[in-house]
């Protein structure tokens, strides 16, 4: 029996007990995988691994641009020091 299929007969039923009926399939997929992903994101940070993807590929760009110096490297080289 298909998921359609078994919705059908599930939405049927609960039609005849006067009960409310079951969410269609593929109506919380969206939603389920925004949280998968956001707990597998927090275990990331959780155990200590660097971050992936665009937050990943911003830092490495401000490396690029501004270099490997600190804050406070970059505001002594302005005063002379």
């Amino acid at each position: 029996m298909s998921i359609t299929q078994q919705y059908l007969v599930d939405a049927y039923r609960a039609r005849q007990l006067g009960e409310p009926l079951p969410p269609a399939p593929g109506a919380h997929d969206l939603r389920l995988v925004r949280a998968w992903h956001d707990r597998r994101r927090f275990r990331a940070v959780l155990a200590g691994r660097p971050a992936h993807g665009p937050v990943r590929r911003a830092l490495r760009l401000r490396r690029t641009l501004w270099g490997r110096t600190s804050r406070a490297d970059r505001a002594g080289a302005g005063t002379g020091r």
